[in-house]
């Protein structure tokens, strides 16, 4: 003999065209703590499991986050009656014939929308106490964290959180992610550069061990020399490795620009070839994204302008670029706005978004002002 269900039980048995009665659940009310969540399919999995987390701080917007993606949690009202019936093992309600016992009226639905992870916050935290020295004395706790800490502060999935760590250079020294200052960097790089023409190494075929061992020697720790061999080159085969002559170039560029803010183009580029390695060729086109050029009269200027320092988000990416010019040549903007990642939202989408396009004729260069 069957046994006789209640609540969302009793429901999910009603046959088509019929019925079951409703009460007013002995605890109805509004039960704030219960939500709706509407679900994509092919998310049912992934929250069923427990492979989602909500993030966020409390002062912010929460996301939930699956292993790979970041979507945005948005309440939608609803003028429809929407009864929330519990199961019969809870809130358990004693009625022959069954009935369904309504414990809240929800007022909507939580849905989610993908959206890009919120990664500026993770430059901040990083910059507010960037790595500048091997000695360990120096290392306080105040600006410190542990990937725990990052995940419960930053707004991204795990594997784009991992993502934006990379893109920033970022390395682990005793437990905690930090950047690395560029002067120090600066000050490493030198000495491998030294050390390959003190013992005659080719960069093109820099062996691991010989390179790390010569840096520990000159008091830098093994974490750092491999982290210098990851960020400015790429290995070939074993332990070989090949420094990368953009990177390297990139790098001394914004040394130079550094020291001395805006320059006339012919004596940055004096500069730029006398600081690079003499089997490197430095080349404008490097710095796509680096710099900006300015033509003043006859005069041609440069000054730093990364699209490393820029908002990710793209309002204000694009509120930035255009208070740093009005007026946009695409072959200018372009490198400034090629890494913004909106998920629904294509390239020619942004710019239609937050930008007017004039383009006086056919063959003219189109140019791009704010909207």
């Amino acid at each position: 003999m069957e046994v006789t269900k209640n609540g969302a039980e009793a429901v999910l048995k009603v046959a088509p065209n019929s019925s079951i009665p409703m009460l007013y659940h002995p605890q109805f009310g509004p039960h704030d703590d219960l939500l709706l969540l509407e679900l994509d399919e092919k998310l049912l999995p992934d929250v069923i499991n427990q492979r989602v987390s909500l993030r966020g701080e409390p002062n912010e917007d929460a996301v939930l986050c699956t292993k790979s993606k970041t979507y945005a949690v948005k309440f939608v009202g609803t003028s429809n009656s929407v009864f929330l019936v519990p199961p019969s093992d809870q809130f358990a309600v004693d009625e022959n014939p069954p009935v369904a016992s309504v414990i809240k009226v929800a007022p909507g639905t939580m849905e989610l929308v993908e959206v890009a992870p919120r990664i500026d916050k993770l430059k901040t935290l990083l910059s507010e106490n960037p790595y500048k020295y091997d000695d360990d004395h120096e290392m306080h706790d105040s600006g410190l964290y542990q990937w725990d800490d990052l995940v419960n502060r930053i707004q991204a999935s795990d594997e784009e959180l991992n993502s934006a760590l990379r893109a920033l250079s970022a390395v682990v020294i005793n437990g905690y992610w930090r950047i690395i200052d560029y002067k120090y960097m600066d000050k490493i790089l030198n000495m491998l550069l030294n050390n390959a023409i003190l013992n005659d190494w080719s960069l093109s075929s820099l062996d691991e061990n010989k390179v790390v061992e010569s840096l520990v020697k000159e008091g830098f720790s093994r974490v750092i020399a491999h982290h210098c061999l990851e960020e400015y080159g790429s290995k070939t085969n074993g332990n070989a490795w090949e420094l990368d002559k953009k990177r390297v170039c990139v790098h001394f560029a914004r040394g130079v620009l550094l020291a001395n803010g805006k320059m006339k183009m012919e004596s940055f580029m004096e500069e730029w070839v006398r600081k690079v390695p003499g089997e490197m060729m430095v080349n404008l086109d490097m710095l796509e994204g680096e710099v900006l050029i300015e033509k003043l009269g006859i005069q041609s200027w440069v000054y730093a302008f990364s699209v490393s320092s820029l908002p990710s988000d793209p309002a204000n990416r694009f509120l930035r670029l255009f208070q740093e010019r009005t007026k946009w040549d695409w072959k200018d903007l372009h490198c400034y706005i090629r890494d913004l990642s909106v998920p629904g939202l294509t390239s020619d989408g942004l710019l239609l978004k937050y930008t007017r396009r004039t383009q006086p004729t056919a063959d003219s260069e189109p140019v791009f002002t704010a909207r």
